[in-house]
């Protein structure tokens, strides 16, 4: 009968709707509504069946239960149409508490599309007035079930756009600063250091680039920078750790990095090769970004990615040593025995800093990370850094289990630490430092310029 918008937050773990903006018939005062005057009821709906999914009980697994049901509702209040508090308005928010172990909040489904990969749901709510709302004239029956939209400020400045090179067109995911804005924070307090970093706002810009896990391929390009919390980069925050403002760039592979091109490309040699049919073609399409935007400062392109990303931050980093000033693999999956000592020669200049959890189920360090990082210390590399979680736990206090204790993800799901900035130490367990100083990942990034090779 009534409208809604929804309002969606980009978590750790997917999109997550963390409230409803409903749009009241009357204005409402705030002592008239409380959490206890709707029930709010949502089923997430496959867009290509239009069916109730089945949703995990856990990652990877068999999908056993329906998500539909009721969301409890932690607080509701009149607002702006935003979601803003107000004393009295037009528009009512009604907040919801993030609980990652409920499915029931999130707008993407894993593992949905043929291949294994993830895709947004349509997400369907019934709110509905159990309580009357006092006034001259009580309000009743209200009703809301017609979404009118979503709000999701963590994308502003956020586009979308599709390379042109013809023999394998890539989308892709872009952030553009907003400079004013940027200028603005670039002066705000740092509190992760007690003052700023000695430093002027650049007049060239870095460029960050991210590439997707698995999961996160052949869907939309919006799904490539809100299905690992890449938004992050575009925060204030680490825009400011990056040198006052970046560029983001988040390309989307239309299947998986690791596809060799074979007939078969689920054959398991396949699959733990070094080849990628996606190698010149996402090439181009930095070279097309960097060619579109004049003000990027080709000294300072650094390149990442989790998993399957984390797979081809490498083999960028194998076809174009010379290319990037420095990279940040996320559990990646190239293993040593593809790196020629010719590679390890001319990587060794290049800074890196990887992410990993020790007990990764699917890219176990022992096996790929830690014995590629010895072969390029033993070279001689001198800013080679490593961050080895024992496990992945929150750190926010934000995400916990129903017994209150810290959410633990599962071991694979390093990119959360390296988007909320939580690496800061060495693999030896002393802090990485720069020119002096402890650095956090992010400020670490931000300080690295292209050299030669050698030099």
């Amino acid at each position: 009968m009534y409208s809604y918008k929804t309002f969606t937050e980009v978590t750790d773990n997917f999109p997550y709707i963390t409230k409803l903006i409903l749009k009241a018939p009357q204005p409402v005062r705030a002592e008239c509504v409380d959490r206890g005057t709707f029930s709010v009821y949502v089923e997430r709906i496959d867009p290509t069946t239009g069916e109730v999914l089945l949703e995990q009980h856990e990652w990877p697994g068999e999908r056993i239960y329906p998500s539909k049901g009721y969301r409890p509702v932690s607080a509701a209040y009149p607002s702006d149409e935003n979601g803003r508090r107000t004393y009295e308005g037009e528009y009512m928010t009604l907040e919801f508490p993030y609980e990652p172990t409920v499915g029931l909040g999130y707008t993407v489904g894993t593992g949905m599309l043929p291949g294994g990969y993830n895709a947004f749901v349509d997400c369907r709510y019934r709110v509905t007035q159990i309580k009357e709302i006092p006034g001259k004239i009580p309000a009743s029956g209200w009703v809301f079930d017609e979404c009118a939209g979503d709000i999701c400020p963590q994308i502003l400045g956020w586009q979308d756009d599709v390379s042109h090179y013809a023999p394998l067109p890539l989308q892709y995911g872009y952030f553009t600063p907003d400079l004013e804005h940027a200028r603005q924070a670039f002066t705000a307090l740092d509190s992760n250091y007690g003052d700023e970093w000695p430093h002027e706002f650049p007049e060239k810009l870095p460029l960050v680039i991210w590439l997707h896990g698995m999961g996160e391929g052949a869907t939309v390009p919006r799904m490539s920078y809100t299905g690992n919390k890449v938004v992050a980069v575009s925060s204030d925050d680490i825009q400011r750790k990056l040198g006052g403002a970046a560029y983001v760039l988040a390309p989307m592979c239309p299947t998986y990095w690791m596809n060799s091109g074979a007939e078969n490309d689920q054959d398991i040699s396949e699959l733990t090769n070094e080849k990628s049919m996606y190698t010149e073609a996402l090439k181009a399409l930095i070279d097309e970004f960097l060619d579109l935007h004049p003000d990027i400062d080709r000294d300072r392109v650094y390149i990442g990615g989790c998993s399957n990303g984390g797979f081809m931050t490498m083999r960028m980093l194998k076809s174009y040593p010379d290319f990037f000033a420095a990279a940040y693999p996320v559990c990646e999956a190239l293993r040593p025995s593809d790196f020629t000592e010719e590679d390890i020669q001319k990587l060794k200049h290049l800074p890196m800093w990887f992410t990993q959890a020790e007990n990764d189920p699917i890219v176990p360090p022992d096996g790929l990370v830690l014995p590629l990082v010895q072969r390029l210390k033993e070279a001689g590399a001198e800013n080679v850094h490593v961050s080895l979680f024992e496990r992945i736990v929150d750190q926010s206090g934000r995400a916990k289990f129903p017994n209150g204790q810290p959410m633990e993800y599962m071991g694979h799901f390093s990119w959360i630490h390296t988007f909320n900035d939580d690496c800061v130490y060495d693999l030896d367990g002393t802090r990485v430092m720069h020119e002096g100083r402890p650095v956090t990942l992010w400020r670490w990034l931000g300080k690295q310029r292209r050299k030669p090779a050698g030099k």
